[in-house]
């Protein structure tokens, strides 16, 4: 699956990892300086840094509101600036975030996103590191729900255009794993004709940030 959601959850949709295209390989520039991968696919060794709610916060805001220090992140999350420091290194030395060199200096330390997207196969990490794996799918789910409370609340001073077009919805269906996979599937591809590439570039005129959830899983119906 991959992460894209939102600010909290890492910045992109989460979805099943065989329904992402393959990421295209890092390009090289005369100078041999190889571009990072866009994408990071998380494994038994990555899901640690991942597991802790507030690391998988860390990164979501990273990657959709651009580099950050301790300081304004502690601000974002309403805790500490020793918090967020040792949560930062931790992610470091993993690396899934990295200094920003262009800004700050030694006592004002810039971090940024190393990636700008999440891929897992959530059935291999739970068989690998099923504790880790439970608690990095929680921090996702208790982004998604903090995502919907914060919209809830907002509604009341949305402009009457994004009132019409925002949505709050699900369904009901009666599938097969296969017709569910062919869904989302379908799904996907319409979400991809919209991708933002960087979410940390300006706002086009006229355009929000917009958030698009999506779960699809079987219910217990007995």
């Amino acid at each position: 699956m991959s992460d894209d959601s939102t600010p909290e959850a890492a910045g992109k949709r989460v979805e099943p990892a065989k329904t992402v295209e393959p990421v295209e390989p890092a390009k090289v520039e005369p100078a041999t300086t190889v571009e990072p991968a866009k994408t990071v696919r998380l494994d038994q060794h990555l899901v640690r840094a991942l597991a802790h709610p507030m690391r998988l916060r860390i990164v979501g805001l990273l990657r959709v509101y651009g580099p950050q220090t301790a300081t304004t992140l502690a601000e974002r999350l309403g805790v500490n600036t020793g918090a967020t420091s040792y949560h930062l290194r931790q992610l470091a030395e993993s690396g899934l975030v990295q200094e920003d060199n262009t800004r700050g200096n030694a006592r004002d330390r810039w971090w940024k996103a190393a990636h700008q997207g999440t891929e897992y196969d959530a059935a291999e990490l739970l068989d690998q590191e099923p504790e880790l794996a439970l608690g990095f799918l929680n921090g996702i789910g208790q982004t998604y729900a903090e995502n919907i409370f914060s919209y809830i609340n907002s509604m009341q001073t949305l402009p009457p255009d994004w009132k019409e077009a925002s949505v709050l919805s699900d369904y009901l269906l009666h599938l097969r794993a296969d017709q569910l996979d062919a869904m989302m599937r379908e799904i996907f591809a319409v979400l991809d004709k919209y991708k933002t590439d960087d979410l940390t570039a300006p706002l086009p005129e006229g355009a929000e940030q917009v958030t698009v959830q999506i779960q699809a899983f079987p219910r217990e119906t007995r």
